[in-house]
């Protein structure tokens, strides 16, 4: 396992606050109460940032016929929709829900060409509300397989998360399991899939990135 690079600088930053703070209870207060209470939150609020940029070492077994999950957390919607921005046609919407416990690291579900990437500003409802898709701020890449089928990816940032990071460029070829990109703390990934997908996961499923299959091109 290693820490992301997105993680360092607000490590450091949090490291450094936590310190300080800790410096002044112990400089200002005779009781050992509230510093042994200021040195346990220290400890254990540094644990939950620097576990919160984890990237688990995981091995994946590429294949072309497969759609693997680009993110660690629950399945909250599957749904079939009429896409209008992207493809004009029915599509089978995926929708995974990453708690700030999740490994928030996204990675590509196939291989293929990044053919577009949007950016787009917005709210920080929660996560979970299905307006959430398109209210929020949110970050699309659209990844055409060799065999023709396009795959939308949608990053999503939710009421804690305040910075989508994607790593996708348009034209450029890339490969299953690659990153993408990392939301910082609780957020979304909904996956855009042709409406003759064969999906291989339920509602309320847990799922994780690069091991889960999410579906199979038919």
């Amino acid at each position: 396992m290693r820490i992301h690079r997105e993680g360092y600088r607000i490590i450091v930053i949090v490291f450094a606050v936590l310190l300080v703070a800790s410096a002044l209870i112990t400089a200002y207060s005779d009781s050992i109460i509230p510093q042994f209470i200021m040195y346990t939150f220290s400890i254990g609020f540094l644990y939950f940032i620097v576990r919160f940029f984890r990237v688990p070492k995981r091995q994946l077994t590429k294949d072309d016929n497969i759609i693997y999950c680009p993110a660690d957390g629950k399945i909250v919607i599957i749904e079939e929709i009429d896409e209008t921005k992207y493809f004009n046609d029915k599509r089978l919407k995926v929708s995974i829900f990453m708690s700030p416990f999740n490994v928030h690291v996204n990675t590509y579900p196939i291989s293929g060409m990044i053919k577009k990437v949007d950016y787009f500003p917005g709210k920080h409802m929660v996560a979970w509300y299905p307006k959430s898709s398109d209210l929020n701020e949110h970050s699309c890449t659209l990844i055409e397989h060799k065999n023709g089928e396009r795959i939308l990816v949608k990053q999503i940032a939710g009421i804690v998360a305040r910075r989508i990071v994607c790593y996708a460029k348009e034209g450029t070829e890339v490969h299953q399991g690659d990153e993408i990109g990392i939301i910082k703390m609780g957020s979304r990934v909904d996956v855009i899939l042709p409406i003759n997908a064969l999906l291989d996961i339920e509602l309320g499923e847990s799922v994780r990135s690069k091991k889960t299959v999410l579906a199979y091109f038919k």
